[in-house]
């Protein structure tokens, strides 16, 4: 089979020697197509500074706010949610390797396992789960807008008729926000990059005024670090810590698999790497003790948990800190949904549309579909919010991840044809563009991670034996088990049935 040649430079980063070579092919397009090397140009800072805006939001400090609300103290919230990040730190960096290695985004890298068509299967799964998160992001900004105008319009603004339950003034702001984040979108990537290097600080800096106003308020730190779990560290707290370790992980499952969407970007692997190393575990450890702490100091205040920092902001009464409070919340907000929610499902339906959709016009899709999936239900309560909505998509995630790592780094031992990506009849086109082995390990993994998914009466929408009862011990364990059983079957079902074409091993050029 004839090989498009590929250029491997001295830093072991990959090219198409003659990128004109993809321009007839129905499965690549300017999005698409391998990053050119003058191109990647992100350092170890613009990635430290990208997981700054993506980890520093309001999400992230509903996290482990949320952990408190459900009965947590301090330190089994921040031990939870730092062991959940330096885990999932693991994936994120295995996954990264090949885009930057090949210059490649997440649903171009997924055709090497899944087949060139059947990528779309994981990649699609990916997009619509950032489409919640989108939806989801976008209502909590569109809250803090309508609390900033509400500070200055008074009771006209806040206590507007209610169309579907909320004020239709809020509708507004939501609309208002989503049509923000659109424009920042058809700003491009690199308007999103020099976006992300100046939001993030800002964000930080309001997160830690907010901790220092609750902190006078509730007399320092000591009221707030003596509040008892209302768990202990017995079987109550054992209960919950796994299902809770599995969503605080599930929180970057997403980004586990598209960070080739970023990492493709990058001046090499050492940049990248330390990048995200400084970025991610760090950020998340701040921006939850931070949170932990203000949401602690709330029932001391207040004697119940506030879990939503827009809903305590609103709790101050000068005009002047609530405003400067919530935009900064705003910043937040598009610096982590943007980059972290609209980069990845744009590339993921333009590779299932790559003549039709381009960076631009998919990120609209995405947008719509945000709006459609109806984001206010999804953040309603903190038991649905981590125990449905994290623990279920996570799972599904986490099987696709297994895929991933087990194809590229046990069985292609990172060596890719980087032109087959993008060719019909080629490698990776197995058997009409599909790669079953890819497909019956994630549906596995998929099924014995979240078959078994159950709430508790009043707390989500499955069934409290679990969807199939047998299941159901697994799902507090959904995010490990997707993971371990789509790597495992993965690897014996290539080994058992391994594909016609030889794994490549591509020889150096000078660059």
């Amino acid at each position: 089979m004839a090989t498009v040649e590929q250029t491997v430079h001295p830093d072991g980063r990959v090219e198409l020697t003659d990128p004109g070579a993809l321009a007839d092919s129905p499965y690549a397009n300017a999005e698409l197509a391998p990053t050119r090397l003058p191109q990647r140009m992100w350092t170890t800072y613009n990635y430290a500074a990208l997981w700054m805006g993506m980890a520093h939001n309001i999400p992230s400090y509903l996290l482990a706010s949320g952990l408190v609300a459900i009965g947590m103290n301090w330190l089994q919230a921040f031990l939870t949610i730092t062991l959940g990040n330096l885990i999932v730190l693991i994936p994120l960096l295995l996954n990264s390797h090949a885009g930057t290695k090949y210059g490649i985004p997440f649903p171009v890298f997924a055709r090497a396992f899944y087949g060139v068509r059947g990528a779309n299967f994981p990649a699609l799964l990916r997009a619509f789960i950032a489409c919640g998160w989108f939806g989801i992001q976008t209502w909590i900004g569109g809250q803090a807008i309508y609390v900033i105008v509400g500070e200055l319009f008074g009771k006209g603004w806040n206590e507007a008729s209610a169309i579907g339950g909320h004020p239709w003034t809020m509708w507004l702001s939501f609309a208002f926000f989503w049509v923000l984040q659109m424009v920042l979108i058809f700003r491009g990537i690199e308007g999103l990059r020099r976006f992300e290097n100046w939001a993030a600080p800002l964000v930080t800096v309001a997160f830690v005024a907010l901790m220092i106003a609750i902190l006078v308020k509730a007399g320092g730190f000591g009221p707030i670090l003596s509040q008892p779990s209302k768990l202990g560290w017995d079987a109550d707290f054992w209960k919950i810590f796994a299902p809770s370790l599995m969503g605080m992980i599930a929180f970057w499952a997403t980004l586990s698999l598209n960070m080739p969407d970023f990492t493709r970007f990058g001046k090499g692997q050492r940049a990248q790497v330390w990048g995200q190393i400084i970025g991610l575990p760090t950020t998340m450890s701040f921006i939850a003790l931070v949170s932990i702490i203000t949401t602690s100091g709330t029932v001391v205040l207040y004697g119940s948990a506030i879990w939503d920092p827009v809903e305590l902001t609103r709790r101050f009464e000068n005009p002047v800190i609530v405003t400067i409070g919530l935009i900064m919340a705003i910043l937040a907000t598009m610096s982590c949904n943007v980059a972290a929610n609209v980069v990845s499902p744009s590339y993921d339906f333009a590779n299932a549309l790559p003549r039709w959709l381009n960076f631009r016009t998919a990120g609209l899709v995405t947008g719509v579909i945000g709006i459609v999936i109806q984001p206010w239900r999804l953040i309603s309560d903190p038991s649905i919010y981590i125990f449905v909505w994290l623990s279920f998509y996570g799972g599904l995630l986490a099987s696709v991840a297994g895929v991933l790592i087990a194809g590229y780094w046990l069985i292609n031992h990172t060596n890719l044809f980087l032109a087959d990506l993008y060719q019909p009849n080629g490698r990776y086109w197995y058997a009409a563009g599909w790669n079953w082995r890819g497909v019956v390990a994630t549906l596995l993994g998929s099924l014995l991670a979240v078959g078994g998914a159950y709430s508790n009466p009043g707390a989500g929408p499955f069934p409290q034996d679990g969807l199939i009862p047998f299941l159901k011990p697994l799902y507090d364990y959904s995010w490990a088990v997707g993971l371990v059983v789509g790597f495992l079957t993965y690897f014996a079902l290539t080994a058992a049935s391994p594909s016609p074409h030889p794994t490549p091993t591509p020889t150096p050029s000078p660059s």
